[in-house]
């Protein structure tokens, strides 16, 4: 037999509307009823159902969490990560989210979210690059939004992302120490602020080791940032014939996709050029050699954006504007 809330009430030895009060986190329960009554649900396994709670609260109790597909896929799992991250925190919080992906050529006739169309979500979550006809028609809807890893311009809208400027600032003076002064750098789509925010670490970073940049030592003109790409940068990089020996990459499919075309071309890694990432993917350190990056905390960034919305939802805070998440350098065999 199901467990019921007349269950939980009796075992905490408190009353059916207290039990009721700490499943949508009243203010009015003191922290120890909270933290009994939160104990004897886990114990006995208890479910608030969706329905009920939505009536007692009239909010659904549900976030939603939009992707573009590209960005949903088993060969660079990164928002994935974003997404269980987001997951994770919502269990603790007794929130459900809701999932769906977008195309790029996202139009509100053909593509507009179910859960939107419903009104069956309380806050969204929006993570990656996504279409500004994505992010005009999720406004009409009034509801409190998290950009994750993506800023744009315009909109008045909360954002977690990545500290990239200091990630990629620490990746550059690595290379500098390690005695690397002509530094290479490949990057696509600077239209993403992550990409962007990048390349002007790698600038800073020159800079702030007395090292001019040169302009035929960079690549930031390819249209995204897959392994394809890196490989196509690699190509211009050695086609040019000017002389390198690190590369910084805007992330780790473009720096796996370089190292393919140096080791296609004779080129010795890390013996001849060095080879930098950045995100820190599952596949950074399964390649050969293993990939030195930045590491980005990913399951943080959804934590910290589902606990901003969540905050937001309940009219906790007003907003929370730009949240960075830190980043650590993980050094591997590929930079030496």
């Amino acid at each position: 037999m199901a467990v019921t809330i007349k269950d939980v009430a009796k075992k905490a030895e408190v009353s059916t509307a207290t039990v009721s009060l700490v499943i949508n986190n009243h203010p009015a329960i003191s922290e120890a009823t909270r933290r009994r009554v939160l104990k004897t649900i886990e114990e006995l396994g208890y479910h608030p159902r969706a329905s009920a709670r939505t009536l007692a609260s009239r909010k659904t109790g549900n976030v939603g969490f939009i992707l573009t597909e590209d960005h949903f896929s088993r060969s660079e799992p990164f928002y994935t990560k974003i997404f269980l991250g987001s997951e994770f925190e919502a269990r603790d919080r007794n929130f459900y989210i809701l999932l769906t992906t977008i195309p790029r050529d996202f139009d509100e006739r053909q593509h507009a979210p179910r859960f939107l169309l419903e009104r069956n979500v309380d806050a969204l979550i929006l993570a990656g690059k996504v279409p500004t006809s994505l992010l005009d028609y999720t406004q009409r809807f009034r509801l409190p939004t998290v950009l994750v890893d993506y800023w744009v311009p315009g909109y008045d809208l909360s954002a977690v992302l990545i500290d990239n400027i200091n990630g990629a600032r620490e990746a550059v003076a690595y290379l500098v120490q390690k005695g690397h002064r002509r530094i290479a750098f490949l990057g696509g789509d600077l239209q993403h602020p992550s990409i962007k925010e990048r390349l002007q670490g790698y600038r800073l970073a020159l800079a702030e080791h007395g090292i001019d940049v040169d302009e035929s030592l960079v690549v930031a003109d390819l249209p995204d940032t897959g392994f394809d790409d890196g490989e196509a940068g690699m190509r211009q990089l050695l086609d040019r014939q000017v002389p390198f020996t690190a590369v910084f990459a805007g992330n780790d499919a473009m720096a796996i996709g370089a190292m393919r075309i140096l080791r296609e071309r004779g080129v010795r890694i890390p013996d001849e050029v060095a080879v930098v990432g950045f995100d820190d993917t599952e596949a950074a350190a399964l390649v050969t050699p293993p990939l030195t990056t930045v590491h980005v905390d990913k399951v943080e960034l959804g934590a910290v954006a589902l606990r901003c919305v969540v905050e937001l939802a309940e009219a906790k805070r007003k907003r929370c504007h730009k949240i960075l998440i830190p980043t650590r350098l993980v050094i591997r065999e590929s930079s030496g």
